[in-house]
């Protein structure tokens, strides 16, 4: 079996020219600068990252690499922002982050047409991450009133109350896989707290969070937002290891996500992390098999499989497992790759050739422990996308669980397939794996799902569906998966502290 691509006349230098003519109509320049107190400025370094279409291959615009005194900057402009942003009232940021929620809305089109053209995701993805990144600034914005002290009983001479106080300056590094999205994802908790920000974005995808700034930069203080790129252990090390950065948020791979922690206990400062997983989907005997098969590919093929919850492995009951597993192989062969500009593709490029590669290893470590490939297996052939990151959609069964294939994060579209029969057995398996980000359960009977729910050991389930993200739904993970969670009411609440007063009372 192999993926299929849409029939067309066009040729590779037809792909180019329309991401050429792309490139010109949505990055204003080229030649990124950091975005310190206000100002478009110059890195006091000379070094340079470039940045790549994945699609083409080719060089879309060049940027910055932010070094420790670029991060020094950034950090003394934030608490000046800081100082600006605290004088506000709680209804006057609430207007703010409204109207950035507006703009966006109303550009949405143009922020998912840059997203698709520097990350490589389909239109349509690329639509919803759009939605979404609005969906946050405004429930954020309405989240801001949430933050109550409490009064707390106390002896007749005394008044003992508490009021919740922002950090003042956070740190915030974001990944390459949702580039927007996950800006948002950070930035309206912590600005809706009372927050002025430093941000490293990731050196791969850096263009929509710049058109970001420069569309809000009349709205918010200067120093308010300060975005520094760059990469890792450079600039993403200085942020995390400065003394006057009282807060990082990470989301990114569990190695680094190990690394942040260290750097930030030389401050003792607090973390929030979302790092990877190993997501289970689990099919019960009952579960309506044209569903399930929906469910499934929406699970591990969304992104490009490059998102952190995918329901890499996949658990089929023994009475559905072959019907099950033709089914779904016949509907990974018939995802539209292709051209992520075009609205007719359902999945598009990885984001980099390391990345393929990466890929590229898990599969043939899953056929050398016996693994079988029952579809995809290789890179997409197609002259018209050969400058691309493609890899087909990958389905492989009878790769023995223990193995590192089914206990380390592929971060591509390579699905491995698993047959259970006996329920306590399958919930070992399940939960045999460091990671606990998510899980997904297929089944028509609510008793059914709700004990496997209690049974599985993950931050967040999803039942009869996947890859669902609302606002106020909290996000995070057990075990390796991360510490804390992301967009729910309690993030807002995740970059505050407490303060407690105590009265004396005559």
């Amino acid at each position: 079996m192999t993926s299929n691509t849409q029939p067309s006349a066009e040729s590779s230098q037809e792909v180019i020219e329309r991401h050429e003519q792309a490139a010109r109509e949505l990055i204003q320049d080229r030649k990124l600068q950091l975005y310190i107190g206000g100002e478009w400025v110059d890195s006091t370094g000379s070094e340079l990252l470039d940045i790549y279409d994945p699609t083409t291959g080719r060089k879309l615009a060049t940027a910055q690499a932010g070094n420790d005194a670029d991060i020094e900057r950034a950090v003394t402009a934030a608490w000046r922002g800081f100082e600006t942003w605290d004088d506000k009232s709680v209804a006057q940021r609430q207007v703010i982050l409204s109207e950035i929620a507006r703009r966006i809305e109303a550009r949405q089109e143009e922020f998912a047409r840059l997203d698709a053209l520097d990350n490589g995701k389909p239109l349509v993805e690329a639509r919803d991450d759009i939605d979404l990144v609005v969906d946050h600034f405004r429930y954020f914005a309405g989240a801001a009133r949430t933050l109550e002290g409490t009064t707390i009983p106390a002896e007749d001479d005394q008044h003992i109350e508490t009021v919740r106080e922002p950090y003042g300056v956070v740190g915030q590094i974001i990944p390459w896989n949702f580039p927007l999205l996950m800006a948002a994802w950070k930035l309206a908790p912590a600005l809706a707290a009372g927050n002025a920000v430093v941000l490293k974005p990731a050196e791969e995808t850096p263009l929509s969070l710049v058109e970001f700034i420069r569309e809000i930069d009349d709205l918010i203080p200067d120093g308010l937002l300060n975005i520094v790129t760059g990469y890792g252990p450079e600039a993403g090390t200085s942020l995390v290891e400065h003394p006057r950065v009282r807060k990082i948020a990470f989301t990114g791979s569990t190695e680094v996500g190990r690394g942040v922690m260290k750097g930030a206990a030389n401050t003792l400062k607090d973390i929030s992390l979302e790092l990877g997983g190993k997501s289970p989907l689990i099919i019960f005997p009952d579960a309506a098999l044209d569903r399930a098969v929906e469910v499934a590919i929406d699970a591990m093929f969304y992104n490009a499989g490059e998102c952190c919850c995918a329901g890499t492995r996949l658990f089929v009951h023994e009475s559905l497992c072959d019907e099950f597993t033709q089914k779904f192989a016949d509907a990974a062969d018939d995802i539209v790759l292709g051209d992520p500009l075009l609205e007719k593709t359902e999945m598009g490029p990885k984001i980099s050739p390391r990345q393929v590669q990466r890929t590229e290893r898990y599969i043939r470590l899953a056929e050398e422990v016996g693994g079988r490939i029952v579809t995809g297996g290789k890179q997409l052939e197609d002259g018209r996308l050969a400058g691309g990151y493609f890899v087909v959609p990958t389905v492989v069964e009878g790769t023995p669980h223990r193995t590192r294939v089914a206990q380390e994060e592929i971060f591509g579209p390579v699905e491995l397939v698993f047959e259970w029969s006996d329920y306590g057995n399958l919930i070992d398996r399940v939960n045999d794996v460091s990671f606990g980000l998510a899980a997904g359960i297929v089944s028509e009977n609510i008793s059914t799902t709700r004990r496997a729910a209690r049974d599985i050991e993950a931050g967040n389930i999803w039942v009869n569906q996947y890859n669902e993200f609302p606002a106020g739904q909290p996000f995070g993970g057990y075990k390796q998966s991360g510490i804390g969670r992301e967009i729910g009411k309690e993030t807002i609440k995740a970059y505050t502290q407490t303060k407690t007063l105590n009265f004396k009372v005559d």
